[in-house]
């Protein structure tokens, strides 16, 4: 099947008015000028499908108000739906381990191993290909036996390790934190309460480390990728790459993200911050990354529909275009995730396509 006429996105150029030949589900062949016959497209654009390695909604589709629980299979359908209108064609559902949870929360191990089980139980015959990303508290000690299980029985397709103690990461700044728990229902006597909690009983930083070294050991028995997240300081994206993180998602500080490139790691953000021009919570900036040289992945973070439009933001100011901007989003995580058939318009790569006008 032909599909004529359509402005092509390659990993290196765009072609105006190419055409693209897909067999058994595959590119078979791209010819620079439009053929006779197959699918017309009057200049329409086509772009590899997005990538995206984390999406934080499986859990808000699972439970969008507090203790209104939703069938998986209605959550997982709609998750679906909502990535294909986004252009999404593979997505990796970010499922958290935090302790935390232990105390009462929703993201126990118990919990969120039964989310990972049942979701990989319900992705059969959906449209995008659903992959697993566990976010791993690494002050969670209780949780790494239930971790290895999942990574044991092919049930986890990513991890990354985050530490989300009041004072690290992206909650450095206290008020802040207290601000964001506030709009979450929470009275601030509440919020304040919580977090000195959560302070007195701070994990030793001797045990964090050994539980990241374990998480670390585990992740490359089992041939899967470590992100780190929230990197804030020099001191932790080395440590992070000295571990054997691959990506570093998310990073709070432009020196810890470029540490981190300097490193070897491929530097993730969140699209939403690449649209809007900013983080919600004030941190790093996208587009300041991108500016900087630094910024090789979007992930859709809490909302996929702003992936392309983030691309299109970023392509003005790309070196390479819309070309170098869709990369972001297709081949770069592609060769982050070890995926090598897919993210390119390419012969013999996945026809996962995305038609825009």
């Amino acid at each position: 099947m032909w599909l004529s006429d359509f402005t092509l996105v390659l990993p290196d150029r765009v072609i105006e008015h190419g055409a693209l030949r897909l067999e058994a589900g595959r590119i078979a062949e791209i010819s620079e000028t439009p053929v006779s016959g197959g699918l017309r497209g009057e200049g329409l654009t086509i772009l590899p499908g997005f990538i995206d390695m984390h999406g934080d909604m499986i859990e808000l589709e699972l439970e969008p108000r507090p203790r209104v629980d939703f069938p998986m299979e209605v959550a997982v359908s709609h998750l679906d739906a909502r990535l294909v209108a986004s252009g999404v064609t593979t997505a990796y559902a970010g499922v958290s381990f935090s302790r935390t949870a232990a105390e009462g929360e929703r993201r126990s191990f118990e919990h969120t191993s039964g989310i990972i089980r049942a979701l990989k139980d319900n992705i059969e015959g959906l449209r995008v290909d659903h992959r697993i990303h566990a976010r791993f508290d690494m002050t969670y000690t209780d949780a790494i036996a239930a971790l290895e299980g999942l990574l044991q029985a092919g049930a986890v397709d990513l991890v990354s390790v985050m530490d989300h103690t009041p004072g690290q990461g992206q909650y450095r700044d206290l008020e802040k934190l207290i601000s964001y728990r506030m709009k979450g229902g929470k009275s601030e006597e509440q919020a304040r309460r919580e977090i000195e909690s959560r302070l007195e009983n701070a994990v030793p930083a001797e045990q964090m480390l050994r539980n990241l070294q374990e998480v670390s050991r585990l992740c490359k028995a089992y041939g899967v990728a470590m992100a780190s997240h929230d990197d804030d300081t020099v001191a932790k994206a080395e440590l992070m790459a000295d571990i054997g993180a691959v990506i570093s998602e998310f990073p709070v500080t432009i020196e810890a993200a470029q540490t981190a490139y300097d490193r070897g790691l491929m530097i993730a953000m969140g699209a939403p911050n690449a649209m809007r021009g900013q983080s919600y919570s004030g941190n790093l900036s996208a587009r300041d990354a991108h500016a900087a040289g630094l910024l090789q992945i979007l992930a859709a973070d809490y909302h996929p529909a702003a992936i392309l439009p983030a691309i299109r933001a970023l392509a003005a100011n790309d070196p390479d275009g819309l070309a170098g901007a869709a990369r972001l989003a297709t081949a770069n995580p592609a060769r982050a995730l070890g995926l090598d058939d897919r993210g390119e318009i390419a012969p013999g790569k996945r026809a996962d396509l995305v038609l825009v006008d």
